[in-house]
């Protein structure tokens, strides 16, 4: 196949999930790429309700009509207590997967300068002038590339960053009797067996008798189906679900590292989403995160001339501190796995939940952070901290 059959386009984008999707959905909002022309290329094709992201907010965003559901109050319990968390002036919002892309599809499919492409993307090489990229059946060129792809093996293959996985199986459920309060998330439920992990239960209630109810682990290793399954039926019985009907499944493992993938930039291809350390490394949360690194991508994408765009891609992702609190964070969980549940019950026994998120969010000052971290328990961390001194 020579030059002249390939299709060149000015943007192309290697997966559509969250972080794709939300750049280009504002890249259209704003007006100023009409003339660019856009591949997204993606094997999944983003019909079904692969995922649900929840996040917390206090103002009203662009994705407010696709919010199924919203709590002002959330639980959180260990074996020794229970608090009921007043959320506000937060809420926490659930958005499903299929109505995401539905609605980013709906105004994609409004601009011509735009192309999805159900294609699995086989290579990637970056030349000079350009990014050649292949699929199964095609081949096309662009001046950038958004990746979106995550390599596992970038993370995993290095000893030098704890790699831990956020891991889960969800059932959302329908019961015969009413057990759930709609009113309340069960944000971490650490009642659970723990088993050496840090293991705890999630659930979305969306009436009395209808919830998501996820069975989530940060750990190393990923379980058999029947663990994670056996554990949501002890949970439901538990609650009270004599009878319930499984609606749908689903599941997911995500990465929590502070690996640097942003090292992995170059002048023509930036690394996005999870794949370019978008998600945040000690929560596995990646809603929030997308929503504001999108916005800066766009604005960067938009104000920055040809040559300093070559000159600033590579360094387009700035690390803070609190990148330096999520790796001592996972540092601790990587060698005591088990002080899970004791971290987190001594930030939320006490602590006040609007900091708390203010913090996870990371737009809390010094003197927040300080209020925050003094609530855990301190010896592990100040090990966490002589070691990543001295690493």
């Amino acid at each position: 196949m020579n030059s002249a059959q390939i299709k060149h386009f000015d943007y192309i984008f290697t997966g559509t999930g969250l972080a794709s999707l939300m750049t280009v959905y504002k890249m259209l909002l704003s007006g100023k790429f009409s003339d660019k022309t856009i591949l997204l290329l993606d094997e999944n094709s983003k019909k079904t309700n692969d995922r649900t992201w929840c996040f917390w907010g206090i103002e009203e965003s662009i994705w407010n009509s696709v919010i199924s559901k919203k709590w002002d109050s959330a639980l959180f319990a260990n074996e020794n207590f229970k608090r009921d968390l007043a959320l506000k002036p937060y809420q926490y919002n659930q958005i499903r997967g299929v109505e995401f892309y539905n609605f980013v599809f709906a105004e994609i499919s409004k601009h011509q300068n735009i192309t999805f492409l159900n294609e699995k993307v086989t290579d990637i090489n970056e030349l000079e002038t350009h990014v050649f990229v292949g699929t199964e059946s095609n081949r096309y060129t662009g001046d950038y590339l958004l990746n979106s792809i995550y390599t596992k093996a970038l993370a995993e293959r290095q000893t030098k960053y704890p790699v831990l996985q956020q891991h889960f199986i969800g059932w959302f459920v329908k019961t015969t009797n009413e057990i759930f309060n709609p009113e309340q998330a069960t944000f971490m439920d650490f009642s659970i067996e723990q088993r050496g992990n840090t293991r705890f239960m999630y659930v979305l209630p969306t009436s009395k008798t209808e919830a998501l109810v996820e069975y989530t682990l940060f750990s190393e290793n990923l379980l058999t189906k029947e663990e994670y399954e056996n554990e949501i039926q002890i949970y439901l019985k538990n609650l009270g679900a004599d009878q319930y009907e499984i609606i749908e499944k689903e599941q997911g493992s995500i990465p929590m590292t502070c690996y640097p993938f942003w090292k992995k930039n170059t002048k023509r291809v930036l690394n996005i989403g999870t794949a370019g350390g978008w998600t945040k490394a000690s929560t596995g949360y990646t809603f929030k995160s997308s929503n504001k690194k999108s916005s800066k991508l766009v604005e960067f994408l938009h104000s920055s001339s040809e040559n300093s765009k070559l000159l600033s891609m590579s360094s387009f992702h700035k690390k803070s501190r609190f990148w330096f609190y999520d790796l001592l964070l996972l540092d601790i969980l990587h060698r005591h796995n088990e002080l899970g549940s004791s971290i987190f019950s001594s930030l939320f026994k006490k602590g006040n939940p609007a900091l708390i998120f203010k913090f996870l969010d990371e737009e809390t000052n010094l003197l927040e952070d300080l209020q925050v971290i003094l609530k855990c328990p301190k010896m592990p961390f100040i090990k966490a901290l002589f070691r990543a001194l001295f690493n």
